[in-house]
């Protein structure tokens, strides 16, 4: 069923609204549809739909820029199209891993043959019929400049730590090129729409041109269960931070409900991102990694993408690829050639010219491998198009020229340039030739030229007989590999190189060649126990079921839409959590009689953001009109230390004060401050400070509160991934020194705190009820309102209060509320300290008009 916040939601964007029929169609869609783009009527009495419901599998949309389908227009005087499936594409490879039984794909993208508009129905209806592919017609004008405009221009060169510091390198950020790159991704979800289920359905999008595409599928179906993938790298915090619209994309990523990515520093790089302009942290937790999202748990997900194992090793055992072989060793190894190969594309993220730098010195650093050594380059077509190219392409052809000339000889070309498209079968036949595989490019998302070189080098019993292998042969590879491509971390047998450093690129080259027989042996064995292991379909059935780990809670959660654009999210509470409503609680309020309200302070009336922190004059008039209303006890429960509270709240003079978590309490201005537990001396502090100071010192933006029971070391204005780091150290090194000490250490909100043992503000809550009770003040109305961990103590205390049936009425309106939606002891929850504002306002104007009415003082 389409959510019920859907309605009000559709093409926020756009800033259309929808048609009144469109809720009602939705709930009708059928899970195929006979005509793409047509939605057909069916009757709502589900009686049939509902017994054949449980044999359907379970369904997955793929969705990327590209369908797996290769198109061929008929031969002159046909009409029409031919299409067969892309056997070389990832997306159409990784189904082997997901079960053909068990689970219908449909795959939604773009053709990579124009349509025109008359064919685009026809087309449609074939390709849904015969393929599940559903595709997605772009006008050629919004296609370029949506594919080589801002994907090419801005993304793809920025996602590779390119920045565009003049016109010529990258080019600006042009508005127009993300409009259009806005347009596409909803068009893209038009497209999805048309064959979504929204309450079965998986949704697995794939790569950086549909980043935002998760928002306008979020926006249409709260609880749609989301999966993205990234293919290329994720730029440091510091690069991406120079895009102008970093912070839509990173909510279009946060809209979805699992994120991919090859490597653990991708990963790293974008929640970093999440933290530094979102102000999202992020937690491991029984081996998951987890953002907490305005009430949604998104995981994110690191595994390198693999090879299709069976489509390697059906191609090695091709006759043609067997007589590409015998042709290379004749070749090479007949002459006494030794094969160095590197398969690269065209541009400039490859480091083709490095490479060949190093080919360079090596030979001549290492004379003796003149004559012998030949690095043949496979230079495969550029994806993008642009002046970057034809200068990559201009200046390879240039230094592989000067290398023949300089090194070359009679019948000896040490590098062998291919600038032409190879088929799979001939490329595998040079991998199998090949001494060592170079793959060092200057940055690569998940290149998978090593992984394909040490399958094809484990070989098969023909291709051993054409390599003059004897039977049982151990096989050898190796790898030369840069530190800056995605499969890297994951290739712990190859020698990996900074490929900016020539010499050592070079020194690397030369270790290939000299190592031993059993060295390269055991190599190649490591490798391909990992490789052969981690196959696409492996990455594919581990994804897919994280995704649905990461979804199966959906059905139980409570789902609101807040914010406008590609600023939207969706709010996710439990059944039993809800968002404190103004008119519920302002209607509690005048029906009691006899109420107990306890506040926190720095985050809840005053925001933590505030360098003031001092409570401001119509804070402090809220609060004396409460304390004036006789049927109230007010407390404000703070860390702070009983000197400020009493400067801060001098004239509030029935205002209860509760310092340093609840270690001094004191009922009103006229009287005394009580100590709630028993304070040692703080002969602790000695040991405390000093570790302290160290981590300030180190820390910059960090600072230490010393109050009377307590230290506080703060790290709110530090940087906040190095102020975390630490703070965790600081907690680890406290409770060390301290370990004999009658003291606790706590994290907390940007801050490690050493305070007594026992001390929390759930003794003031306690105290609080206590002395009510003593009053013969049976509380039948409790508002708690708090925004950290100090405060939850506060929330059992009234949880468990309530349940026990002591201290407070058990017909008792009770309001425990926490600042933020997240997880929670208490029931409710409220956005901002604003909307704190607004309701203590709104019960202070409930009171107020009862002193009017009564007379009350």
């Amino acid at each position: 069923m389409v959510s019920r916040s859907y309605s009000n939601l559709l093409d926020l964007a756009s800033g259309d609204l929808p048609s009144p029929s469109f809720t009602r169609m939705t709930r009708q869609i059928p899970r195929i549809m006979t005509v793409a783009g047509i939605i057909s009527d069916i009757d709502d009495d589900r009686s049939d739909t509902a017994s054949s419901s449980s044999v359907q599998h379970d369904r997955l949309i793929i969705v990327a820029n590209q369908l797996p389908i290769k198109t061929h227009r008929k031969p002159a005087g046909g009409r029409g199209y031919t299409f067969t499936w892309d056997e070389n594409s990832l997306l159409l490879q990784l189904k082997d891993g997901l079960g053909h039984d068990d689970i219908d794909v449909i795959y939604v993208g773009c053709l990579k043959e124009e349509i025109p508009l008359t064919d685009q129905d026809d087309v449609s209806q074939t390709l849904l019929e015969t393929f599940k592919c559903v595709p997605t017609f772009l006008p050629q004008d919004l296609f370029t400049r949506f594919y080589h405009g801002f994907c090419k221009q801005h993304l793809w060169p920025l996602f590779h730590y390119m920045l565009p510091l003049s016109p010529d390198l990258g080019g600006r950020f042009d508005r127009s090129l993300w409009q259009a790159y806005v347009s596409v991704n909803k068009i893209f979800a038009d497209r999805i729409m048309e064959v979504i289920n929204p309450e079965d359905d998986f949704v697995w999008i794939h790569d950086y041109h549909l980043m935002v595409l998760p928002t306008f599928l979020r926006k249409r179906f709260n609880r749609v269960k989301l999966g993205f993938f990234l293919h290329s790298p994720f730029p440091s915090s510091e690069i991406y931070k120079t895009l102008p619209v970093r912070d839509e994309l990173l909510r279009g990523l946060l809209n979805s409900d699992l994120i991919g990515f090859h490597t653990f520093d991708y990963a790293r790089h974008f929640l970093s991102c999440c933290g530094r302009l979102l102000g999202i942290s992020y937690e491991s937790k029984r081996g998951y990694i987890s953002l907490e999202y305005y009430g949604r748990t998104v995981t994110i997900k690191i595994l390198p993408v693999g090879i299709h194992m069976k489509q390697v090793q059906s191609v090695l055992n091709l006759p043609e690829t067997e007589f590409k072989v015998s042709e290379l060793v004749k070749q090479f190894q007949e002459h006494g050639r030794i094969m160095l190969l590197g398969v690269d594309d065209l541009d400039i993220f490859k480091g083709i010219s490095l490479k060949l730098l190093a080919m360079e010195q090596l030979l001549t650093q290492h004379p003796e491998w003149q004559g012998k050594v030949v690095l043949v380059q496979i230079a495969n077509p550029a994806r993008g198009t642009g002046k970057d190219v034809k200068e990559v392409k201009t200046e390879s052809y240039s230094m592989v020229k000067r290398i023949n000339e300089t090194f070359g000889r009679p019948g000896y070309e040490p590098v062998i340039l291919i600038d032409k498209p190879l088929k799979f079968y001939e490329r595998v036949a040079y991998y199998v030739a090949a001494e060592c595989c170079l793959v060092t490019a200057v940055r690569d998302g998940m290149n998978l030229i090593p992984y394909e070189y040490v399958i094809s080098r484990q070989g098969n019993e023909r291709l051993d007989k054409v390599l003059g292998l004897e039977p049982g042969t151990p096989k050898k590879s190796m790898l030369v590999v840069s530190e800056f491509i995605g499969c890297s971390p994951s290739l712990s047998g190859a020698i990996r190189v900074n490929p900016w450093n020539i010499d050592a690129v070079a020194d690397a080259m030369d270790c290939a060649l000299e190592l031993s027989e059993p060295e390269k042996q055991l190599r190649h064995e490591k490798h391909y126990k990992y490789v052969s292991s981690h196959d696409v379909g492996y990455w594919a059935h581990s994804f897919y079921q994280d995704l649905e780990r990461t979804c199966k809670d959906h059905v139980r959660r409570r789902c609101w839409g807040i914010g406008f654009g590609l600023s939207f999210r969706v709010v996710a509470l439990d059944l039993n959590f809800r968002k404190l409503s103004m008119e519920h609680i302002v209607s509690a309020y005048k029906r009691t009689t006899k109420r107990a309200i306890l506040l926190d302070y720095d985050g809840t009336l005053m925001p933590q953001s505030s360098i003031d922190k001092s409570p401001g004059s119509k804070t402090i008039k809220i609060l004396n009109t409460l304390c004036r209303d006789k049927n109230n006890m007010v407390f404000v429960v703070s860390a702070k230390s009983r000197d400020t509270l009493e400067e801060w709240f001098a004239d509030c003079d029935k205002l209860g004060l509760a310092a340093e978590h609840g270690c001094f309490l004191r009922l009103k201005r006229d009287e005394e401050w009580e100590t709630c537990v028993q304070i040692e001396e703080c002969g602790w502090k000695q040991n405390a400070r000093p570790v302290m100071t160290l981590y300030t010192e180190t820390t910059d933006g960090s600072t230490i509160e010393d109050k009377e029971t307590a230290l506080v070391w703060s790290y709110e204005d530090a940087d906040p991934d190095f102020g975390t780091c630490q703070a965790k150290e600081l907690l680890d090194h406290l409770e060390s020194v301290l370990a004999n000490e009658p003291v606790t250490v706590k994290r907390g909100q940007s801050c490690v705190e050493v305070k007594p043992q026992g001390v929390s503000k759930g003794l003031v809550a306690k105290r609080l009820l206590t002395t009510m009770h003593e009053r013969g003040m049976i509380p039948d109305f409790v508002l708690c309102i708090g925004d950290d961990r100090s405060d939850e103590d506060m929330f059992e205390v009234i949880t468990s209060s309530v349940a026990a049936g002591e201290l407070i009425s058990p017909k008792a309106e009770v309001f425990a509320c926490t600042v933020g939606n997240k997880p929670s002891k208490a029931k409710y929850y409220l956005d901002d300290t604003v909307e704190i504002g607004r309701l203590m306002q709104g019960l202070a104007s409930v009171s107020e008009q009862s002193v009017d009415v009564f007379g009350f003082e």
